[in-house]
Formats: C-alpha cells, structure tokens, sequence
C-alpha cells in the first residue's frame, strides 16, 4: 500500500499563492491516481483535483476550478497542487489522497496522507 507524506501549507494573505506536495512511498506509486481534498472547520470534506496515474487526466472542483493546478512530478513519485488565487474560503486541511482511479477518489481512495494546514487571511 502506498503512503502518502503532504507538505507545503502554511499561511498566506489573500491573493496569494501556495504549492503542497504529496510524496508517496511502499507500492508503486506510477499506477495510482492521486488527488487532494481539503476539510474545513464545520464542513464536510471537500474534493479539490484528481489526477489519473499517467498524468493524462485531471479533475477539478467548481470551487477551485481556474485556480488551483493538480501535477505529477518528474519522477512520478510526486504529486503537486499549484493554488493561486487563494481566498479566505480555502482555508482547510489540506490531504492527499491516492486509488485506483481518478474518477472515484473520493469514495474507494486507497490511501490519506497526514494533512497540512493552509490558512488565508484577508
């Protein structure tokens, strides 16, 4: 089973911008898709983007959709979420996620990493 490790949150003003990482370990990462979801106080966890084990495919929320930009590093045993543009709003904990496929990451994911912290301010 894969293992997932984020890092890269922290805290940012409005308009600005931050890059997580999500490096994984244990089983092949290659065949995975993997894809971040965020959880803020209150609110049920959210889907952010999914990426599909080539690369190929991605999948955005409404919500971040033209601003957050999902990316599988070099090595393929990376996965990036780009956020710029960020607002109050995205504040949560941020997790990567890892399965089988892209498309239903958020039901059957195989794997949650730890979590990391973004925090907006106005």
């Amino acid at each position: 089973q894969v293992q997932l490790v984020e890092s890269g949150g922290g805290l940012v003003q409005a308009g600005g911008s931050l890059r997580l990482s999500c490096a994984a370990s244990g089983r092949t990462f290659s065949n995975y898709a993997m894809g971040w979801f965020r959880q803020a106080p209150e609110k049920e966890r959210e889907f952010v983007a999914a990426i599909s084990s080539s690369g190929s495919i991605t999948y955005y929320g409404d919500s971040v959709k033209g601003r957050f930009t999902i990316s599988r590093g070099n090595v393929k045993n990376t996965v990036y979420l780009q956020m710029n543009s960020l607002k109050p709003e995205d504040t949560a904990v941020y997790y990567c996620a890892a399965g089988q496929y892209a498309i239903n990451l958020s039901d059957a994911a195989d794997a949650w990493g730890q979590g990391t912290q973004v925090t907006v301010s106005d």
